[in-house]
């Protein structure tokens, strides 16, 4: 079996570069013919999978967290390869949401290289994005409003880790102000003045339970709204979201939907998978198994 592995050693605050010789040493244990891309720059992971030949592969690995994982599709979907090769993913960054959704027992990087080795795909839904006349792929999730902003936070104080979002929403609470939305779900129209909305492939998000009932390969999206509501209200509901309870909030509507339109009257950052990148309006469809995915 040989795969290749894009690597991000920049991931888990730099502690990917330093296990780097055990990443490979354990491939090798399991038998596993695995050549190594080192990622230098942002976007790079999208440029190495873009280019790569896929025919010279049994699977590509993803060694990262969420952002990496991120490039990493975007890479994929941009491939002229005529053959599709699986997708293995290497938790080895700050966040790994949807690998806690795909091996949600799986906690060490060591027993992720042993699911790669079992050499057993399943394939998976993919979100697709079309904002400002681009298309990106994403396997977690896609938001805007507040959860943008807090992430916006997030990313400048990424060295505590998960906390570094519990930090943004506490900062962002102070500027809280809701955004009129009008939302269009397989054709039914909605218009809310909402906090945020999450549109979610996956259950998790970074270290919050978004959507408690996705299912990553059910063809649909868990889209998640949350309404208006005050700074005190928020502050006291916050905590049910690492529990999932917060979708029993009267402020919240989950709905599932396989084709999602958002317009607002002023243009809104978006945030796939911890990135932020393009702005409202914004199209995003359900790819129904469009990718193959090493899993347990």
């Amino acid at each position: 079996m040989k795969i290749l592995v894009v690597y991000n050693p920049q991931a888990g605050h730099r502690r990917a570069e330093k296990i780097l010789p055990e990443v490979d040493a354990c491939f090798k244990e399991t038998g596993i013919d695995a050549e190594f891309r080192i990622t230098t720059h942002k976007g790079n992971g999208t440029e190495i999978v873009r280019d790569a030949d896929f025919t010279q592969y049994d699977g590509i690995v993803a060694a990262g967290g969420d952002g990496t994982l991120f490039e990493f599709v975007n890479g994929y979907f941009r491939n002229t390869s005529k053959k599709r090769i699986p997708l293995g993913i290497l938790p080895i960054g700050t966040g790994n949401a949807v690998y806690r959704d795909l091996n949600p027992d799986v906690v060490d990087w060591r027993e992720a290289v042993r699911v790669i080795a079992l050499n057993k795909p399943r394939k998976v839904d993919v979100g697709r994005i079309l904002t400002q006349g681009e298309y990106y792929y994403y396997l977690n999730i896609v938001g805007l409003g507040f959860v943008a902003d807090v992430n916006a936070v997030a990313q400048k104080l990424k060295v505590f880790g998960n906390v570094s979002y519990t930090l943004g929403v506490l900062q962002q609470t102070i500027f809280l102000k809701s955004t009129p939305m009008r939302i269009e779900l397989d054709g039914q129209m909605l218009e809310r003045d909402a906090i945020f909305i999450e549109i979610s492939n996956t259950r998790w998000t970074s270290n919050f339970l978004m959507a408690p009932k996705a299912e990553i390969d059910d063809g649909k999206l868990d889209v998640t709204i949350t309404n208006k509501l005050g700074r005190i209200r928020l502050l006291k509901c916050f905590p049910k979201i690492f529990t999932g309870e917060h979708v029993l909030l009267k402020e919240i509507e989950s709905i599932q939907a396989k084709h999602i339109r958002i317009e607002t009257d002023v243009p809104k950052v978006l945030t796939p998978d911890g990135e932020l990148l393009g702005a409202t309006p914004i199209e995003v469809d359900c790819l129904h198994q469009a990718l193959e995915v090493f899993w347990k």
